[in-house]
């Protein structure tokens, strides 16, 4: 099944993003981040999901111009009062 495909390829590109942001995440600045954090802290791990869902919109009728993303939305609840998101 294609979406199966692509959900795979997204769960991929999720798992190879964190993995070469916590390699590469203190090359030029000497400094990283302790545990896992060095593996999130760069963002653009879920832009796989990210694809796949806008995909799936656009596929079942939902217009371009419709579908919100790439905004700065802050998060409520335990997160930071900085942590922005970005939104789908």
């Amino acid at each position: 099944m294609e979406l199966d495909s692509k959900l795979s390829q997204a769960v991929e590109y999720f798992w190879s993003t964190r993995e070469r942001q916590a390699l590469e995440q203190g090359i030029e600045s000497g400094k990283k981040d302790a545990g896992a954090r060095a593996a999130v802290t760069g963002g653009a791990q879920m832009d796989g999901f990210i694809r796949l869902v806008r995909g799936i919109l656009l596929d079942n009728g939902i217009k371009q111009g419709e579908i919100i993303h790439e905004s700065r939305l802050e998060i409520p609840g335990w997160y930071r009062a900085e942590k922005n998101a970005i939104c789908l």
